[in-house]
């Protein structure tokens, strides 16, 4: 009776690993679709993969220059900020050229070298861009990110997804993947062993 009921407990405790398993397996494929229909396609459309020294040429606040938030965004979104335009020359080609924070920066406004968040207090936009600014000058040169193949001729401060990034975005779905397999394949041992000790 006490044997029955320990091999009945044994089998709820391997089902439950298997299920556990499984369901770490389907996680983590699910979690691979998503980075790869969402961050991968950013990471493989930006064209600033190399990274080389720029050097501050000038960094510029224009008051009177009107700024929108994003192209074909609602009017709520849309907020007027001071644009600041840092133009830097590029070590590679020794090109003078304009910097961009990131790739996105671009898209939304070609005008300006830096979007701020949207705040209440115009006040704080301000004085925020103009501590950029003054870091940009104090700090004349410093590692940025240009294009290779010429399509752009301008560069970026930073990529929203560098490589580092990406491979930290792979980790966690491979190892909870790893996991999952590490514990289906123990359960199946496990079955083996059950089986080949009752078998003798």
């Amino acid at each position: 009776m006490l044997g029955k009921k320990l091999v009945t407990a044994q089998k709820r405790g391997e089902t439950r690993a298997l299920c556990l398993g499984l369901g770490m397996v389907a996680c983590s494929m699910m979690m691979y679709f998503f980075i790869g229909i969402t961050i991968v396609p950013f990471y493989t459309k930006s064209v600033w993969t190399t990274e080389t020294v720029c050097k501050v040429l000038k960094a510029n606040i224009k008051d009177n220059v009107f700024c929108p938030n994003g192209k074909g965004s609602e009017d709520e979104e849309i907020f007027p900020y001071p644009c600041l335009q840092v133009w830097v020359n590029l070590t590679a080609s020794g090109q003078e050229v304009m910097l961009y924070q990131t790739e996105d920066t671009l898209e939304r406004n070609p005008k300006c070298s830096y979007i701020p968040d949207k705040l209440e207090n115009s006040k704080e936009v301000k004085a925020r861009i103009e501590t950029i600014a003054s870091n940009f000058k104090k700090y004349q040169t410093f590692p940025c990110y240009y294009d290779p193949g010429g399509t752009q001729t301008n560069v970026i401060l930073s990529r929203l997804y560098p490589s580092k990034g990406l491979l930290f975005a792979f980790l966690w779905p491979t190892l909870m993947f790893t996991g999952g397999c590490l514990i289906i394949v123990l359960v199946k041992i496990s079955q083996y062993v059950s089986v080949l000790s009752a078998w003798q």
